[in-house]
């Protein structure tokens, strides 16, 4: 076994990412929005779920949570829902230009947060610490690590394909 040096890497991971987790809900919460909004506006944006079910799956939400989130954004003329023509029990979530107004400005605060995290990170650092942040994953999960592309730009939060649509 490897000699262990300074805090457990697991303590500095749980802090940092709390830190992080926090200015980004910051700077969502100034730009109009929130995570869950976020997550909800980007997945319809870029994933184009097919009914609210597999929306609450690609963005990790529980149902009843999703509901709710989903409620408030229609209260406010983010999103609209429809029921599925073929089956009743099903409902279609989508943008409204409201919603997409609102994309582009939390796209432009992740962006900037994103670009703030890589400040002084060369490219090569960037890809080490996915790699690095992977296998973590990987050691507690035993989920085989991540090996997808990055985006060129390094932007997780906005893919360049979704621009313009």
């Amino acid at each position: 076994m490897a000699a262990s040096f300074g805090p457990p890497i697991g303590l500095v991971l749980s802090q940092t990412a709390k830190t992080v987790s926090r200015v980004f809900d910051d700077a969502l919460a100034a730009a109009g929005g929130s995570l869950p909004i976020w997550l909800i506006l980007l997945t319809l944006k870029t994933q184009r779920p097919a009914n609210q079910r597999e929306l609450a799956r690609a963005v990790g939400i529980q149902g009843a949570t999703l509901t709710h989130h989903l409620n408030a954004m229609e209260a406010d003329g983010l999103i609209t829902r429809q029921r599925d023509p073929a089956n009743r029990r099903i409902h279609q979530v989508a943008l409204t230009e409201r919603g997409e107004q609102l994309f582009r400005k939390l796209a432009a605060a992740a962006q900037s947060h994103d670009q703030r995290l890589r400040q002084g990170l060369q490219p090569e650092e960037i890809a080490a610490l996915h790699r690095l942040l992977n296998r973590l994953q990987h050691n507690v999960t035993a989920e085989p690590p991540d090996t997808g592309p990055l985006q060129p730009d390094g932007s997780p939060f906005c893919p360049p394909e979704t621009e313009g649509r």
